[in-house]
């Protein structure tokens, strides 16, 4: 069954933990829960696709799993703070993944970070339907004044 469409989905390279994605997910965050015993994580590490038939797991999570493929975990209900389990047992910071998942280097992904994060810039939609009249901004910017 396919995914309803929500606004939020409209969010470049973002994937919101929602209900239904808990639901889709539910496999893979067991799985990733699973690896904070050390006899599970040395299981999965001695025959990982068979550690994984323990699951029920979908064949397009099992490849995202086995590939470390993170930003497709969370397309299919991964939730971050359990993925980030999977990257711990492999020897990864939480800085480490982000970096992976962006695109950029550890070094690079720190200094976004300090910097400031990403720019809201061409970040906000990808329809491009959050594009802001400045009439709106005007009036919302007024209005604020006046409730203070």
């Amino acid at each position: 069954m396919a995914r309803a469409q929500h606004d939020y989905d409209d969010i470049p390279g973002t994937f919101v933990f929602d209900a239904e994605r808990s639901r889709q997910g539910y496999g893979i965050n067991m799985f990733c829960m699973s690896l904070m015993k050390a006899e599970n994580r040395k299981a999965f590490k001695a025959n990982e696709a068979e550690y994984l038939k323990r699951f029920n797991l979908t064949p397009e999570q099992t490849e995202a799993i086995l590939k470390r493929d993170y930003n497709r975990m969370l397309e299919l209900g991964g939730n971050i703070y359990f993925t980030a389990k999977l990257g711990a047992t492999d020897g990864h910071s939480f800085q480490h993944l982000a970096a992976t998942m962006t695109g950029a280097s550890q070094q690079d992904y720190a200094a976004m970070m300090l910097g400031g994060g990403r720019s809201v810039e061409g970040n906000r939609s990808k329809s491009g339907k959050d594009k802001r009249s400045k009439s709106k901004s005007k009036s919302k910017s007024k209005s604020s004044a006046k409730r203070k």
